[in-house]
């Protein structure tokens, strides 16, 4: 054991982020990061950080995901999410559940307990049921935020897609000691979307993508731009052609760009622990640790570094 140094990134969404929102984003992927890899510094498996990584980004508001996920046309909100093992192949997701407070959590016992890849709706409902997973009720899900933004969408000369800029999708990418690589990716999808959408979030090689033989990676931005390149796969390949994370990651982004005018972010973990964070939008939130050196950013050419220590301690004092 021990042969790999672990390394975790995460990502709180790509897009637009507000200048209000600017601080609790970065204290939000600063946090999930640092609860990641107390799971790898204690010999926790990359799945386990990935999930504790992202279940910690929907307990926050400030993301579009779990609480404080975006609402749909109806004003409801419904999330999809996605987990994959990088050893097997193995992956769970969900799409347009409603009422839990933790997606990823989800997602993780569909890959463990059933036969199934992905459960939708009212099955994933049931599903959720049986396995004892505590409802909550749609409400506690939805912030001030997101109904103002809901309503403000509604009105006859509204552009929703002004809004969608600021997206939030987050994601966990992770490689543990013994070389093992996972991915996480749970949202809310877009504002004021039809009931029913699935985004890129639930989609295997789109939202999010494991192989122990190449890495991980992890995707937000425009879904259905997403889902037309399967970007996280897409990643995946140009590494397996011997790129780097961060060429491979900006080759892709640049792809989806020029050829369906798709914007979004990605978060990388190559299968020799490189890790990257890039994105083609104006701004992505992502936090990194890796030989106990915490990086974090959210806009281009933005990375600040302080020891995991430090980190920690500013951590419990609060930001």
């Amino acid at each position: 054991f021990g042969r790999m140094k672990p390394v975790i990134v995460v990502h709180g969404g790509a897009g637009r982020i507000f200048k209000e929102r600017e601080e609790g984003s970065r204290a939000g992927v600063v946090r999930a990061a640092l609860r990641g890899y107390g799971v790898l510094k204690q010999g926790g498996s990359a799945l386990d950080a990935v999930e504790e990584a992202v279940r910690s980004m929907e307990d926050d508001p400030h993301f579009n995901a779990g609480c404080g996920s975006v609402l749909n046309e109806k004003g409801e909100v419904e999330m999809d999410a996605i987990i994959m093992d990088g050893k097997n192949l193995d992956s769970g997701a969900v799409s347009a559940v409603k009422c839990i407070a933790n997606p990823i959590k989800l997602a993780r016992l569909v890959m463990e307990k059933t036969k199934h890849m992905l459960l939708t709706d009212h099955g994933a409902h049931l599903f959720a049921q049986a396995m004892g997973i505590p409802e909550t009720p749609g409400e506690k899900l939805i912030t001030e935020r997101s109904r103002e933004r809901w309503k403000k969408n509604l009105e006859p000369d509204s552009n929703p897609e002004e809004f969608q800029k600021d997206l939030g999708t987050v994601g966990a990418v992770a490689i543990d000691s013994e070389g093992n690589v996972a991915c996480a990716t749970s949202t809310g999808g877009l504002s004021n979307k039809l009931i029913g959408r699935v985004g890129d979030t639930a989609c295997i090689g789109s939202g999010g993508y494991a192989d122990n033989r190449s890495g991980a990676t992890s995707t937000t931005g425009h879904g259905e731009s997403i889902m037309k390149v399967v970007l996280a796969r897409l990643i995946l390949y140009h590494m397996e052609q011997g790129m780097s994370p961060e060429m491979a990651a900006d080759t892709a982004l640049d792809y989806m760009k020029t050829r369906v005018g798709g914007l979004g972010g990605v978060i990388v973990v190559n299968s020799s622990g490189e890790w990257a964070a890039r994105f083609s939008t104006k701004q992505m939130s992502w936090a990194t640790v890796k030989d106990d050196q915490l990086h974090y950013g959210i806009y281009t050419g933005e990375r600040h570094t302080k020891s995991v220590d430090e980190a920690l301690a500013s951590e419990s004092e609060g930001f």
